[in-house]
C-alpha cells in the first residue's frame, strides 16, 4: 500500500515496529494489552483518542482515562483509544520516518480522530501536550486548526484554570467527565448528522453555548497597565460569562472501570482501584483537589464490594487499592475493609488505602488492610511541621494525636511510619519547618517505647508548596525556590544532627525549582501560553521527570516570552494578590463562593480553623446551592454477602 493509498486511519504499526528495536523500553508501545478494546473504525460516528501527556508506566493506570475509555466504548457508536507521551528517543525517529502521534490500542494517528481528550493531572505535562500535537501533525494553535483536525479538549484538575494553554486547546472540560464525554460525543454525532453546520466554528459554539464545555477562543481577555486583568468577556451570543463544572451524582450509577487494561509493561501502580467516595469537605486550605471535587458523594458498600468482585476477575491483580482524597472517611470504611477482608480471607488479595488521617486512623482498620497481605509502614499527612501551621491551613491534628496513634500502631506490631509534609505554606517561618525534626523524634522515641525494640522508622517526606486556583490560599504568594531550598536544608542539617533519633529519621524532599514552575503554570494568564511553547521549542519535555526538568530553560523562556508585558516570572509566582484582583479563572464556576474563599483566607492568616460540614452545619462555601448538588454520605446499613466458591 502506498502512502498515498494508505487511509488516514491506517495502523501505523508496520512503520513503527521496526523502530522499537532501537529505543528503550519498546514494550512500552505494543499494546495488545488484555481488556484493550478494538473496534471497527467505519462502525463508529465519534472517535476520541484519550492522552495521558505522559509516559506509559505512568500515564496507563491513571483513573479518569480508565474510567472514560471504559465509558465511551460502551457506546456502539463511540470509539476510544489511548495515547501516551513518546520518549524523546522514539519521537525523534518518528520524526525522520514520518509517523505521527499514534494510539497504543490499534496505532491509528491521532490526527485522524474526531477529539484528543487530554487528561491533565499536574501542569507539568503542558509541554508533552504540545510535544504530542506537533509529532501528530495537528495545527500547534487552535485558532490556525482546519475543519478534518481533532479537537483537543483539556480535561482533569489542571483544566480548572486552562488559561495558560488556551491558545493550544480548543475546549476545556471542566469538573467530572462521565456524563460531560457522552454529551460532547452527542453534539458531535449530531453535528455530523446535520453536515457540519458552520465547518469547525459552528461545532465550537455548540459545545460552548451548551455549556458542556469552556471555549476560550471565545473569550476575549483585557489587561491593565500594571499587567493584571481588567476584564474576560465572551465575543460570541449566546455564550454565557461563567462556565460551570460538571458534578456527577449518584456513583453508584457509574460503577467504573469495570474491566481495567492490565499492562503489559511495568507501571507505578498495578492494583484494581476503587474509587470510593469523590469530594472532599475537611478544608484544608491548600488542597485544590479537596475544593474542586465538592460536595462529598459516597459509593455504597454493595457497589464497592461488586466493583471489586467484578476488577478482580477482570484483571486477575492481587492488590485492591480503595481510593479516596481521605478513604478513612468513608462512613462505612470499617465495614468496608472488614466485610472485604472477610470475602478474601486466605487469598492473595490485600487492600490498600492513601495516606490516611492522624484522626480517622484507628487500628482495627489498619489490621483489616493488612490481614492478607505484608504488614508495610503506615502513611500520615500532618502537612504541617508546627501546630501553629496545622492552624493556618485547616490541618486539624495536634502533635499528640499523631504520637498518640503511631504508639498504638507501633505497640500492634508495626515497625515503619511515612509522614507527608509542606514546606513554603503562607506565614510559615524556619521554626516551623524545624519542628518536623522534633516531631519525628518523638515519633522514633514513642515507637521505640510502645514496640520495645530499636528497630524502628520514620521518613518524612516534604514536598514545596504551590498555591493553587479555587483554593483560599489562590491569592498567597509562594514561597521563592531560595526560601524552599534554605528551609530544607537547615531541617536535613538538623536531623543529622540529631544523635539520638537522627539515623532512624529518614528525609526525602526535593529543591524548590519545580514547584516554582509549576506555580507559574498553575497560576497563570494567556501570556503563559507564550512561554510554553517556548520552552517547548527550546526541548522542554517531560518536566515532571526531575533528569528532564530544565529551571534555567524555563527561566529563559520567561525571559523571552514575556519581554515587554511588564510581567515576569516573579510576578506570577511569589507575589500576593488583592482581593479585588480578577484571577485567571475567575470566570470558571467551581461552585465556590469567592467571599467565602476570601473570608476563609482571612481566617487562616487567623489561625481560626472550620469545622467539615458532612459533620457540623453548612458553612456556605457555595457548591450545593449554586449547583444544585447535596452531600451523599451513609450510613446505609447495608452489607456485603460472601462469595462462595462454585464446584466444578
Amino acid at each position: 500500500m502506498t502512502a498515498a493509498s494508505r487511509p488516514r486511519h491506517a495502523s501505523v504499526f508496520d512503520r513503527l515496529e521496526p523502530l522499537l528495536a532501537r529505543v528503550a523500553k519498546p514494550i512500552q508501545y505494543v499494546g495488545g494489552e488484555v481488556n484493550s478494546v478494538s473496534k471497527a473504525w467505519d462502525a463508529a460516528e465519534v472517535r476520541w483518542a484519550l492522552m495521558y501527556p505522559d509516559a506509559y508506566e505512568v500515564g496507563q493506570p491513571n483513573q479518569g482515562v480508565a474510567i472514560l475509555y471504559e465509558i465511551l466504548n460502551e457506546r456502539d457508536w463511540i470509539l476510544a483509544e489511548r495515547t501516551y507521551s513518546v520518549w524523546p528517543d522514539l519521537a525523534a525517529l518518528m520524526r525522520q520516518e514520518g509517523i505521527g502521534q499514534f494510539t497504543l490500542d490499534n496505532h491509528r494517528p491521532i490526527v485522524a480522530f474526531d477529539v484528543v481528550g487530554v487528561s491533565f493531572s499536574t501542569e507539568l505535562g503542558y509541554t508533552n501536550m504540545l510535544g504530542a500535537i506537533d509529532l501528530a501533525g495537528i495545527a500547534l494553535h487552535a485558532r490556525d486548526r482546519c475543519e478534518d483536525e481533532p479537537l483537543v479538549i483539556a480535561g482533569g484538575h489542571a483544566a480548572f484554570n486552562p488559561e495558560p494553554i488556551a491558545d493550544f486547546i480548543d475546549a476545556a472540560i471542566i469538573g467530572d467527565g462521565e456524563e460531560a464525554s457522552l454529551q460532547v460525543s452527542a453534539l458531535i454525532r449530531g453535528w455530523k448528522a446535520e453536515g457540519r453546520p458552520g465547518g469547525r466554528d459552528g461545532l465550537l459554539m455548540r459545545l460552548a453555548t451548551s455549556g458542556v464545555a469552556y471555549v476560550p477562543g471565545f473569550y476575549e481577555v483585557e489587561y491593565r497597565p500594571d499587567g493584571r486583568i481588567a476584564t474576560v468577556t465572551p465575543t460570541r451570543p449566546g455564550v454565557p460569562e461563567r462556565v460551570a463544572k460538571h458534578t456527577l451524582m449518584d456513583l453508584d450509577a457509574w460503577p467504573y472501570p469495570v474491566a481495567p487494561i492490565v499492562p503489559i509493561a511495568e507501571t507505578v501502580h498495578e492494583r484494581y482501584s476503587v474509587e470510593i467516595f469523590r469530594g472532599c469537605t475537611r478544608g484544608c486550605r491548600f488542597c485544590q483537589a479537596g475544593m474542586i471535587t465538592r460536595p462529598v458523594r459516597e459509593r455504597s458498600i454493595e457497589t464497592i464490594g461488586a466493583m471489586v468482585e467484578a476488577g478482580l476477575r477482570a484483571t486477575g491483580l492481587e492488590e485492591v487499592g480503595l481510593l479516596s482524597l481521605s478513604s478513612a472517611d468513608h462512613t462505612e470504611i470499617g465495614d468496608v475493609t472488614r466485610e472485604l477482608a472477610d470475602r478474601y480471607d486466605g487469598t492473595n488479595v490485600s487492600l490498600s488505602l492513601p495516606s490516611t488521617r492522624v484522626d480517622a486512623f484507628n487500628i482495627d482498620l489498619a489490621n483489616e488492610l493488612s490481614r492478607n497481605g505484608r504488614r508495610s509502614g503506615l502513611t500520615f499527612a500532618p502537612e504541617g511541621g508546627s501546630e501553629r501551621m496545622r492552624k493556618v491551613i485547616n490541618k486539624m491534628v495536634t502533635e499528640d494525636d499523631l504520637i498518640a496513634t503511631v504508639a498504638a500502631a507501633f505497640g500492634n506490631g508495626w515497625r515503619a511510619v511515612k509522614l507527608y509534609f509542606m514546606c513554603g505554606l503562607p506565614t510559615e517561618t524556619d521554626e516551623d519547618v524545624l519542628a518536623i525534626a522534633d516531631m519525628a523524634a518523638r515519633v522514633i522515641e514513642t515507637g521505640r517505647q510502645a514496640a520495645g525494640t530499636r528497630d524502628i522508622r520514620c521518613t518524612v517526606s516534604i514536598g514545596g508548596f504551590v498555591p493553587k486556583a479555587h483554593t483560599p490560599f489562590q491569592w498567597a504568594a509562594q514561597a521563592s525556590a531560595e526560601t524552599i531550598d534554605h528551609r530544607l536544608h537547615a531541617l536535613r542539617d538538623k536531623i543529622r544532627g540529631d544523635k539520638k533519633f537522627g539515623r532512624a529519621i529518614g528525609m526525602r524532599y526535593h529543591d524548590g525549582r519545580p514547584g516554582i514552575i509549576e506555580g507559574l503554570l498553575s497560576r497563570g494568564d494567556r501570556r503563559v501560553g507564550a512561554v510554553i511553547e517556548a520552552c517547548w521549542a527550546a526541548g522542554g519535555m517531560f518536566d515532571g521527570w526531575s533528569e528532564h526538568f530544565d529551571y534555567d530553560r524555563w527561566v529563559a523562556a520567561c525571559a523571552t516570552a514575556l519581554a515587554g508585558t511588564g510581567v515576569d516570572l516573579d510576578w506570577y509566582t511569589t507575589r500576593e494578590r488583592t482581593q479585588d484582583e480578577v484571577l485567571p479563572w475567575d470566570h470558571l464556576d467551581a461552585g465556590l463562593d469567592r467571599d467565602w474563599l476570601w473570608e476563609d483566607w482571612e481566617d487562616a492568616l487567623q489561625e481560626r480553623p472550620v469545622e467539615d460540614c458532612r459533620w457540623t452545619p453548612c458553612y456556605d462555601c457555595g457548591v450545593c446551592p449554586q449547583l444544585g448538588t447535596e452531600t451523599q454520605i451513609g450510613p446505609t446499613g447495608r452489607h456485603l454477602l460472601p462469595i462462595t466458591p462454585v464446584s466444578r
